[in-house]
């Protein structure tokens, strides 16, 4: 690993991003638009979109930066752009973490925005401090794009990235804790929910909006964050210079 050649792929993706105005507009307005139909859904229902609300900020920005990394890093390989720059002195892990140092920076950004939509805007009841709901929005749309750059290394196509959400995105989303509370779960279930990052996204989100403190809050914060270091040290792992 090398500090200055991952700043600089860092650098040369968030250039790409700049001249790249849609994808820019579905990481920093999608998921507050998707988070303001929720809210519109149900306004005249008192207290569901408090109740499902801080869940659904960690849900939309996680998708949307999965679909975002997977799909670009996988047209950087494709193009041939990734064979091009393993020629140079850049590894496979400087090519991740600028990716993921970039991407980590637009999920900053985005959850700025979000969650400063939801709470200003939709009416989000939040009783713990805006920082921390911030942090873990934060947290989980990195950890979108660490599973995004990861599922690229087994795609071709852009088309095959888009089909692994079934299997890495759409079982966190029901097992999750949205739809039903985990600990109300079959037990089968329930047991597999332990095992899948998303569960403890939903959990701290929620413990931050009913102001709960400390581990409740922290403790799931760390597991997502344990979960996103590992989808980041096993994406270089697999990644292939260029798509067979």
């Amino acid at each position: 690993m090398n500090g200055a050649r991952t700043f600089a792929t860092a650098g040369r993706v968030m250039r790409q991003l700049r001249h790249d105005p849609r994808s820019i507009a579905l990481m920093l307005i999608a998921p507050s638009l998707l988070v303001g139909l929720f809210a519109w859904l149900f306004v005249d229902q008192e207290g569901v979109f408090d109740t499902f609300g801080g869940a659904i900020l960690g849900l939309f920005p996680f998708i949307v930066m999965f679909l975002i990394t997977s799909i670009t890093t996988l047209r950087e390989r494709r193009s041939g752009t990734l064979e091009r720059l393993m020629t140079t002195p850049i590894s496979k892990t400087d090519f991740i973490l600028g990716y993921a140092l970039a991407f980590g920076l637009m999920a900053a950004i985005q959850a700025v925005v979000t969650v400063s939509f939801a709470v200003f805007v939709c009416g989000l009841t939040v009783d713990g401090p805006l920082w921390q709901l911030g942090l873990v929005a934060v947290i989980d749309a990195v950890l979108g794009a660490a599973l995004g750059l990861l599922a690229s290394a087994f795609a071709r196509t852009e088309f095959q990235a888009v089909q692994f959400m079934p299997l890495l995105v759409f079982p966190q989303i029901i097992l999750g804790g949205l739809f039903m509370p985990r600990e109300d779960m079959p037990d089968a279930l329930y047991v597999i929910s332990n095992f899948l990052p998303l569960s403890y996204a939903i959990d701290t989100i929620n413990a931050v909006t009913v102001g709960d403190e400390g581990w409740d809050v922290f403790g799931p914060m760390l597991v997502v964050a344990a979960f996103t270091i590992g989808a980041l040290v096993l994406a270089p792992l697999t990644l292939r210079r260029r798509t067979p």
